[in-house]
Protein backbone atom coordinates (compact mmCIF):
# COMPACT_ATOMS: atom_id res chain seq x y z
CA UNK A 1 0.00 0.00 0.00
CA UNK A 2 1.30 3.29 -1.02
CA UNK A 3 1.19 6.80 0.92
CA UNK A 4 -1.90 8.21 0.59
CA UNK A 5 -1.77 12.27 0.16
CA UNK A 6 -4.53 13.68 2.15
CA UNK A 7 -5.79 17.19 0.09
CA UNK A 8 -9.10 19.25 1.40
CA UNK A 9 -11.56 18.12 2.61
CA UNK A 10 -9.61 14.73 3.84
CA UNK A 11 -6.86 16.97 6.00
CA UNK A 12 -10.02 18.69 7.63
CA UNK A 13 -11.01 15.59 9.06
CA UNK A 14 -7.71 14.63 10.10
CA UNK A 15 -7.95 18.48 12.22
CA UNK A 16 -11.44 17.55 13.86
CA UNK A 17 -9.56 13.81 14.75
CA UNK A 18 -6.41 15.10 15.93
CA UNK A 19 -8.34 17.76 18.05
CA UNK A 20 -10.61 15.26 19.79
CA UNK A 21 -7.92 13.28 20.62
CA UNK A 22 -5.75 15.74 22.38
CA UNK A 23 -9.12 16.90 24.25
CA UNK A 24 -9.37 13.33 25.69
CA UNK A 25 -5.36 13.83 27.31
CA UNK A 26 -6.60 17.03 28.49
CA UNK A 27 -9.63 15.77 30.05
CA UNK A 28 -8.34 12.49 31.49
CA UNK A 29 -5.16 14.97 33.05
CA UNK A 30 -6.62 15.93 36.32
CA UNK A 31 -7.51 12.00 37.20
CA UNK A 32 -4.18 10.76 37.49
CA UNK A 33 -2.73 10.43 40.56
CA UNK A 34 -1.26 7.84 43.38
CA UNK A 35 -4.51 5.62 43.52
CA UNK A 36 -6.22 5.45 40.86
CA UNK A 37 -6.11 2.38 38.76
CA UNK A 38 -5.12 2.51 34.58
CA UNK A 39 -8.72 0.64 34.34
CA UNK A 40 -10.51 3.74 35.44
CA UNK A 41 -8.36 6.01 33.28
CA UNK A 42 -9.64 3.75 30.32
CA UNK A 43 -13.45 4.21 31.53
CA UNK A 44 -13.10 8.28 31.28
CA UNK A 45 -11.69 8.32 28.58
CA UNK A 46 -13.93 5.84 26.90
CA UNK A 47 -16.86 7.48 28.00
CA UNK A 48 -15.74 11.11 27.03
CA UNK A 49 -15.18 9.42 23.30
CA UNK A 50 -18.01 7.89 22.97
CA UNK A 51 -20.66 9.56 25.09
CA UNK A 52 -18.98 13.45 24.70
CA UNK A 53 -17.48 13.15 21.36
CA UNK A 54 -19.87 10.90 19.84
CA UNK A 55 -16.81 9.17 18.09
CA UNK A 56 -15.18 5.66 18.60
CA UNK A 57 -11.62 4.63 20.79
CA UNK A 58 -10.20 3.18 17.68
CA UNK A 59 -7.88 0.75 20.07
CA UNK A 60 -10.93 -1.31 21.31
CA UNK A 61 -10.98 -4.82 19.46
CA UNK A 62 -8.15 -3.99 16.93
CA UNK A 63 -6.51 -6.61 16.66
CA UNK A 64 -8.13 -8.57 19.62
CA UNK A 65 -7.07 -5.54 22.10
CA UNK A 66 -9.22 -5.10 25.12
CA UNK A 67 -9.57 -1.58 26.01
CA UNK A 68 -9.87 2.16 24.95
CA UNK A 69 -6.87 3.67 25.33
CA UNK A 70 -2.93 2.22 26.31
CA UNK A 71 -1.93 3.01 29.88
CA UNK A 72 2.26 1.98 29.66
CA UNK A 73 3.57 2.45 33.50
CA UNK A 74 7.30 2.97 34.63
CA UNK A 75 9.00 0.20 32.35
CA UNK A 76 6.24 -1.02 30.19
CA UNK A 77 7.27 1.25 26.74
CA UNK A 78 3.77 1.08 25.07
CA UNK A 79 0.57 -0.85 24.44
CA UNK A 80 0.01 -1.84 28.24
CA UNK A 81 -3.25 -3.06 28.59
CA UNK A 82 -5.36 -1.16 31.48
CA UNK A 83 -6.60 -2.73 34.49
CA UNK A 84 -6.96 -3.42 38.53
CA UNK A 85 -3.26 -1.99 39.07
CA UNK A 86 -3.52 1.47 41.13
CA UNK A 87 -0.62 4.34 40.42
CA UNK A 88 1.58 4.70 43.24
CA UNK A 89 3.52 8.14 44.42
CA UNK A 90 6.11 8.18 41.73
CA UNK A 91 4.86 6.21 39.01
CA UNK A 92 5.11 7.86 35.53
CA UNK A 93 2.42 6.72 32.71
CA UNK A 94 1.80 7.04 29.09
CA UNK A 95 -1.80 7.34 28.17
CA UNK A 96 -1.93 6.48 24.11
CA UNK A 97 -5.29 7.93 23.02
CA UNK A 98 -6.35 7.06 19.10
CA UNK A 99 -10.67 8.38 18.42
CA UNK A 100 -11.89 7.66 14.88
CA UNK A 101 -13.92 10.46 14.11
CA UNK A 102 -16.59 10.44 10.52
CA UNK A 103 -13.72 7.74 9.36
CA UNK A 104 -10.49 9.62 10.32
CA UNK A 105 -7.93 9.09 12.80
CA UNK A 106 -6.19 10.81 15.41
CA UNK A 107 -3.30 9.54 17.17
CA UNK A 108 -1.57 11.26 20.39
CA UNK A 109 0.15 10.61 23.92
CA UNK A 110 1.81 11.99 26.43
CA UNK A 111 3.36 11.55 29.75
CA UNK A 112 1.84 12.25 32.98
CA UNK A 113 3.06 11.67 36.99
CA UNK A 114 1.36 10.28 39.54
CA UNK A 115 2.08 12.20 42.52
CA UNK A 116 6.09 13.14 42.60
CA UNK A 117 8.50 11.34 40.55
CA UNK A 118 11.81 10.38 40.96
CA UNK A 119 14.91 12.95 38.60
CA UNK A 120 15.42 10.26 36.76
CA UNK A 121 11.63 9.69 35.82
CA UNK A 122 11.65 13.94 35.10
CA UNK A 123 14.23 13.24 32.78
CA UNK A 124 14.22 10.20 30.89
CA UNK A 125 10.33 11.77 30.18
CA UNK A 126 11.66 15.45 29.29
CA UNK A 127 14.16 13.61 27.04
CA UNK A 128 11.59 11.27 25.12
CA UNK A 129 9.50 14.94 24.54
CA UNK A 130 12.44 16.85 23.18
CA UNK A 131 13.22 14.26 20.68
CA UNK A 132 9.28 14.23 19.87
CA UNK A 133 9.86 18.12 18.97
CA UNK A 134 13.11 18.00 17.49
CA UNK A 135 11.77 15.52 14.87
CA UNK A 136 8.25 17.10 14.39
CA UNK A 137 10.65 20.57 14.35
CA UNK A 138 12.43 19.28 11.05
CA UNK A 139 9.27 18.23 9.18
CA UNK A 140 9.08 19.84 5.62
CA UNK A 141 8.67 18.94 2.08
CA UNK A 142 11.86 17.96 0.79
CA UNK A 143 13.51 16.66 3.90
CA UNK A 144 14.12 12.57 4.22
CA UNK A 145 12.37 10.29 6.96
CA UNK A 146 16.03 9.49 7.98
CA UNK A 147 16.97 13.05 8.65
CA UNK A 148 14.63 13.05 11.60
CA UNK A 149 15.31 9.25 13.51
CA UNK A 150 19.12 10.36 12.58
CA UNK A 151 17.80 13.68 15.09
CA UNK A 152 15.56 12.22 17.71
CA UNK A 153 18.58 8.86 18.45
CA UNK A 154 21.37 11.37 18.33
CA UNK A 155 19.85 13.24 21.31
CA UNK A 156 18.59 10.45 23.23
CA UNK A 157 21.71 8.69 22.88
CA UNK A 158 24.06 11.98 24.11
CA UNK A 159 21.72 11.94 27.04
CA UNK A 160 23.11 8.71 28.08
CA UNK A 161 19.63 7.04 26.79
CA UNK A 162 18.54 4.64 24.12
CA UNK A 163 15.93 4.76 21.34
CA UNK A 164 13.53 1.86 20.89
CA UNK A 165 13.56 0.68 17.95
CA UNK A 166 11.22 -2.35 17.57
CA UNK A 167 8.17 0.22 17.33
CA UNK A 168 7.77 3.09 15.17
CA UNK A 169 5.66 6.11 14.38
CA UNK A 170 3.38 5.57 11.51
CA UNK A 171 1.05 6.76 8.45
CA UNK A 172 -2.26 7.47 9.77
CA UNK A 173 -5.87 8.36 7.77
CA UNK A 174 -8.73 6.24 7.46
CA UNK A 175 -6.61 3.61 7.84
CA UNK A 176 -4.94 3.18 11.64
CA UNK A 177 -1.46 2.28 10.58
CA UNK A 178 -0.61 2.95 7.45
CA UNK A 179 2.61 3.87 4.92
CA UNK A 180 5.06 5.52 5.72
CA UNK A 181 6.75 4.02 8.83
CA UNK A 182 8.16 6.66 10.86
CA UNK A 183 12.02 5.12 12.70
CA UNK A 184 13.17 6.94 15.74
CA UNK A 185 16.56 6.33 14.60
CA UNK A 186 18.59 6.46 11.72
CA UNK A 187 20.97 7.68 8.74
CA UNK A 188 21.11 11.27 7.62
CA UNK A 189 19.86 11.07 3.67
CA UNK A 190 18.03 8.05 4.07
CA UNK A 191 14.20 6.93 3.96
CA UNK A 192 11.54 9.01 2.12
CA UNK A 193 11.17 12.16 0.86
CA UNK A 194 8.30 13.88 2.89
CA UNK A 195 5.57 15.55 0.66
CA UNK A 196 3.11 18.55 1.37
CA UNK A 197 -0.46 16.18 2.54
CA UNK A 198 1.59 13.29 4.46
CA UNK A 199 0.01 12.21 7.61
CA UNK A 200 1.77 10.43 10.19
CA UNK A 201 3.09 10.38 13.77
CA UNK A 202 6.04 10.96 15.58
CA UNK A 203 6.39 8.90 18.41
CA UNK A 204 9.66 8.04 20.40
CA UNK A 205 9.94 5.91 22.86
CA UNK A 206 13.30 6.46 25.04
CA UNK A 207 14.83 4.39 27.60
CA UNK A 208 16.71 5.42 30.66
CA UNK A 209 18.61 1.93 30.19
CA UNK A 210 19.48 0.19 26.89
CA UNK A 211 17.21 -0.03 24.13
CA UNK A 212 15.89 -3.87 24.16
CA UNK A 213 12.93 -4.28 24.93
CA UNK A 214 10.77 -8.13 25.28
CA UNK A 215 7.06 -8.45 24.59
CA UNK A 216 5.00 -10.01 27.78
CA UNK A 217 2.53 -12.57 27.75
CA UNK A 218 -0.75 -10.80 27.07
CA UNK A 219 0.51 -10.46 23.18
CA UNK A 220 0.54 -6.41 24.18
CA UNK A 221 2.51 -4.93 26.67
CA UNK A 222 5.89 -4.06 25.97
CA UNK A 223 8.37 -3.30 28.45
CA UNK A 224 12.52 -2.87 28.68
CA UNK A 225 14.57 -6.12 29.11
CA UNK A 226 16.47 -4.02 32.22
CA UNK A 227 13.52 -3.21 33.49
CA UNK A 228 14.58 0.60 33.19
CA UNK A 229 11.94 3.50 32.93
CA UNK A 230 10.97 4.53 29.65
CA UNK A 231 8.90 7.30 28.21
CA UNK A 232 7.23 8.12 24.91
CA UNK A 233 5.43 11.63 23.33
CA UNK A 234 3.14 11.59 20.24
CA UNK A 235 1.37 13.18 17.61
CA UNK A 236 0.25 13.54 14.56
CA UNK A 237 1.96 15.28 11.99
CA UNK A 238 0.48 17.06 8.71
CA UNK A 239 3.44 17.95 6.37
CA UNK A 240 2.63 21.65 4.51
CA UNK A 241 3.74 23.05 1.82
CA UNK A 242 5.71 25.21 4.13
CA UNK A 243 6.66 23.09 6.79
CA UNK A 244 4.46 21.34 9.42
CA UNK A 245 1.00 21.58 11.02
CA UNK A 246 0.35 19.48 14.37
CA UNK A 247 -3.03 17.81 14.21
CA UNK A 248 -3.30 16.83 18.08
CA UNK A 249 -1.82 19.58 19.47
CA UNK A 250 -4.18 21.58 21.98
CA UNK A 251 -5.20 24.97 21.02
CA UNK A 252 -2.55 27.50 22.35
CA UNK A 253 -0.31 25.19 23.97
CA UNK A 254 3.30 23.80 23.23
CA UNK A 255 3.69 20.75 21.64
Amino acid sequence: MGIHIKTGSEIEGMRTAGRLAAEVLDIVREHVRPGVTTEELDRICHDHITRVQHAVPAPLNYHGFPKSICASVNHQVCHGIPGPRALKDGDIVNLDITVIKDGWHGDTSKMFFAGKPSVLARRVTQIAYECMCIGIEMVRPGVHLGDLGHAMQRHAESHGMSVVREYCGHGIGRVFHEEPQVLHYGSPGTGIVLEPGMTFTIEPMVNAGKRFVKLLPDGWTVITKDRSLSAQWEHTVLVTDGGFEVLTRTPGADL
